[in-house]
C-alpha cells in the first residue's frame, strides 16, 4: 500500500516536518492529529511512514464497504469503528490489541472533520484518551496545516498542482498523569480529552502563526450534527 500511496502523494505535496524526533521510534502509543480534510488520513499516513512508523487507524466502518478502498484498509490492519452500538467498544478492544503489540494507532480525537469555520480543532471525543489510559501508553499530539489547499473540507476534488507544502508538527507526550489511576468515567475522560485537544490546538497555532480560540467549537452548541457532512 505504501508503494502505491507514497509516490503518488509525493507528486502532490512536500512535507515539512517540525520536531520529527518527538515521534517515538518504538513502543505503543496513540497518535492524535487534527482533522479538517477528507485526505488527512493519507497525509498523516505518509508522514508517519517517513518517520519510521506504520500507521494503523480507527476508521469509520462505512469506509470498509467502499470497493478497493475497503480491501486496502482490511489488508493493512486498519480498525473499523461503528459510531453507534456495541460494535464501537469492540473496535476499541481491537485497537488495544495493536498497542499491546507495540504498534502505533492513529485516533482522530475530533471524531469527524472539524465544524469550526476557521478550521481550528473542535471539541474532542474520548476514544483516544480511553485507549491511552486503559493501556498506560502515551498520547502523542500531531498537527498539520496546508492540507486544505490539496483538498478543501468536504471537497470532492484533489488539487495536486502546483505541488503543495504541508507542515507537520509533532508534540511532546500529553501530560495525563493527573488522570491515571482515576475512574474512567465521563467526567474524567472528557477532562483528559480537553487536555489533549489543547495540546493539538497549540501545535496548529504554531504552524499557522496564530493563537487558537480560547474555547473550542462545540457542534452541540451550534445545533450541528456530530457526524456526517456539514456545510456552513
Amino acid at each position: 500500500m505504501a508503494g502505491i500511496v507514497i509516490p503518488l502523494m509525493s507528486l502532490m505535496m512536500r512535507l515539512r516536518f517540525h520536531h520529527p524526533e518527538k515521534l517515538p521510534k518504538s513502543g505503543a502509543f496513540v497518535l492524535a492529529p487534527n482533522h479538517y480534510s477528507e485526505i488527512d488520513p493519507l497525509v498523516v499516513g505518509v508522514a508517519s511512514w517517513r518517520l519510521g512508523r506504520a500507521p494503523r487507524y480507527l476508521a469509520k466502518a462505512s469506509l470498509f464497504d467502499v470497493p478497493v478502498v475497503g480491501w486496502f484498509l482490511r489488508k493493512s490492519g486498519q480498525i473499523p469503528v461503528e459510531r453507534h452500538g456495541k460494535q464501537g467498544s469492540r473496535s476499541v478492544r481491537a485497537a488495544e490489541e495493536l498497542v499491546r503489540k507495540g504498534r502505533m494507532v492513529v485516533v482522530y480525537p475530533e471524531g469527524s472533520l472539524t465544524r469550526d469555520p476557521d478550521l481550528w480543532p473542535m471539541r474532542g471525543k474520548t476514544g483516544a484518551v480511553r485507549v491511552a489510559l486503559e493501556q498506560g501508553i502515551p498520547v502523542i499530539p500531531m498537527a498539520h496545516w496546508g492540507t486544505q489547499a490539496l483538498m478543501p473540507r468536504y471537497g470532492k476534488k484533489i488539487h495536486p498542482f502546483p505541488r503543495k507544502i504541508i507542515d507537520i508538527a509533532i508534540g511532546d507526550p500529553v501530560d495525563l498523569d493527573a488522570f491515571r489511576g482515576r475512574p474512567l468515567d465521563r467526567e474524567n475522560l472528557e477532562a483528559a480529552t480537553d487536555v489533549v485537544m489543547a495540546d493539538i490546538a497549540r501545535l496548529v497555532g504554531g504552524l499557522r502563526g496564530e493563537t487558537p480560540p480560547a474555547e473550542r467549537w462545540d457542534p452541540r452548541a451550534h445545533d450541528q450534527k456530530e457526524t456526517g457532512r456539514f456545510e456552513g
